[in-house]
């Protein structure tokens, strides 16, 4: 009985940990691209003196969007071992082949990978379309001031 409660909270740390970081991520994402956005357009680029400070302001989150990006299907990876490991572990605890608790707790590490390419592929994106922006800024800039 007590590896059973066990199991079950081991489950939910899954479900409510792993996959709440995944959201939590995305949120933050999500909320420094539309930062950043905002940023750029109310940006005047004839306020600057030098390139160098410009990038500087320009650059402000983008790193932390392609760290969220990057490590987004590590979280991901982490849920699936865990889902694998608690399918194994209750599996050799009941000693025999249940196919339902199999296929339970393959789908819950596989839902912990689907969302940490969920979370991945837009911040990824999000991290492109910053950079191709940056790089206009700072190119209006150089013409401006040459």
């Amino acid at each position: 009985m007590e590896n059973s409660n066990w199991l079950e909270a081991a489950h939910s740390a899954i479900d409510y940990g792993i996959i709440g970081i995944l959201i939590l991520m995305s949120i933050v994402s999500l909320w420094l691209f539309i930062e950043r956005l905002m940023a750029y357009k109310s940006l005047n680029v004839e306020e600057y003196k030098n390139k160098e400070e410009l990038e500087l302001d320009l650059g402000d989150h983008v790193s932390t969007i392609a760290t969220i990006g990057s490590n987004a299907p590590y979280v991901g990876l982490l849920g699936t071992v865990l889902g694998i490991m608690i399918t194994f572990y209750s599996l050799g605890d009941v000693g025999a082949v249940d196919p339902k608790k199999i296929m339970t707790g393959l789908a819950l590490a596989l839902k912990a990978t689907a969302m940490g390419l969920v979370v991945a592929i837009p911040s990824i994106i999000f991290y492109n379309i910053l950079l191709r922006k940056m790089e206009r800024i700072v190119t209006m800039w150089e013409i401006k001031n040459k």
